[in-house]
């Protein structure tokens, strides 16, 4: 018997078995129940986006919300034994769909980053996030951490994280990017990647932002020149981040009111349902209710990463983390962008943003993630010494 057969065999008779309600049972329902606060805000803020009218963002995004708390919910009862057979497979799908994109997209804000599917725009860039943290736990998951101190184990997990962002480099989507390299690299260190290994990779870090810069696209030049000096051109490439924390400062200490922002009701606010909604949250709510929102999101990040810790199996620990870092980059970027820190990337806020893809493959995540925390008494894989009492 080789070593894959052997290493299945392990997966099939280490997991523990659950009858569904108990599986439901170890369900951390607080968690659940921050999900839904966060996606709450996120439906009134949509509600006022829309005028006061649940058309056209409110409803169709609560509707998402509840497509996507059953979908995550039936992941959260899957066993991690499931969960690693089948990175391989959705890995690769998801390299598909993103080399799919490339050829037959929908374009849209002068980017190639959707397909139609079934009458429905997907955006297979934030799907291949999701399915890069499977694929390099489940790597991970197979080596000790003796052989972390050799590079050779480290080019097939390498080139999993490159092939990714290189795809999503080309729809141009250099927001997704950023992230999937950030997510990765956690991922690298939290498995045990040696400093010196890490210091080796940083090296050529600088000469590989220059040759990215020279590749970038007149637009994505633009929006970072404009990062710069936003009263440059303060009605066309500026005006977003000038609106942007023209609406942030008015809010004051307790906002402007619901339904009553200035820059958002008068639609002086671009994107204000998508990529800048937080700027809608501060103006109506002042800096009070931006505190709250950004409690929220601070609670999810620490509870995620405290559930990735408590799982007695590396796969668990990995994707609990790889999950949580993926909705803190989510978060860091957009909260970064609309405050003007950072160039505008068009990245959504999680769970209050809309979109379906977004929305969807979030609860994807947290469904995983939840997964690790139901199952965290599991031990499988290299490091399985006993079996589950």
């Amino acid at each position: 018997m080789n070593k894959h057969a052997r290493f299945h065999k392990r997966l099939l008779r280490a997991e523990p078995s659950f009858r569904i309600l108990a599986k439901l049972w170890r369900i951390s329902w607080l968690y659940v129940l921050l999900i839904g606060t966060l996606a709450g805000v996120g439906y009134i803020t949509l509600y006022s986006a829309g005028g006061g009218m649940p058309y056209p963002f409110a409803m169709p995004q609560a509707i998402r919300f509840a497509l996507g708390l059953a979908l995550m919910i039936c992941v959260a009862l899957l066993p991690p034994r499931i969960l690693v057979m089948a990175a391989a497979p959705v890995y690769a799908l998801s390299l598909v769909l993103l080399a799919a994109v490339l050829h037959m997209g929908h374009v849209g804000k002068g980017a190639e980053r959707w397909l139609m599917i079934g009458g429905m725009q997907v955006q297979p860039s934030e799907f291949a996030k999701i399915a890069l943290v499977l694929a390099l736990a489940a790597w991970f998951s197979r080596i000790s951490y003796a052989r972390m101190a050799n590079p050779l184990w480290l080019v097939p997990p390498a080139l999993m994280v490159l092939v990714p962002v290189a795809l999503v480099l080309k729809e141009p989507n250099l927001g997704t990017a950023v992230i999937i390299g950030g997510v990765g690299a956690s991922l690298f260190f939290a498995a045990g990647m040696r400093l010196w290994l890490i210091g080796l990779l940083a090296l050529p870090v600088p000469y590989a932002l220059k040759l990215a810069y020279s590749h970038l696209h007149d637009y994505q030049r633009a929006r970072i020149t404009t990062f710069m000096n936003p009263e440059s051109d303060p009605l066309g490439a500026g005006y977003n981040i000038i609106q942007s924390k023209i609406a942030l400062g008015s809010g004051g200490m307790w906002g402007q009111g619901y339904l009553h922002g200035s820059q958002g009701q008068l639609n002086f606010l671009p994107e204000k349902q998508t990529d800048f909604i937080f700027t809608m949250i501060a103006e109506e709510w002042g800096f009070a209710g931006a505190a709250v929102v950004l409690g929220l999101l601070l609670l999810l990040i620490l509870g995620g990463m405290t559930m990735a810790i408590c799982s007695r199996n590396r796969f668990g620990r990995l994707v609990g983390l790889g999950i949580s870092m993926n909705f803190f980059f989510y978060c860091l970027v957009n909260l970064s962008m609309v405050m003007g820190a950072i160039p505008v990337g068009g990245v959504p806020l999680p769970l209050v943003s809309y979109g379906g893809s977004a929305m969807l493959n979030v609860m994807l995540g947290f469904g995983l993630l939840l997964s690790t925390w139901v199952h965290r008494n599991s031990h499988f894989g290299e490091n399985l010494t006993r079996p589950e009492a």
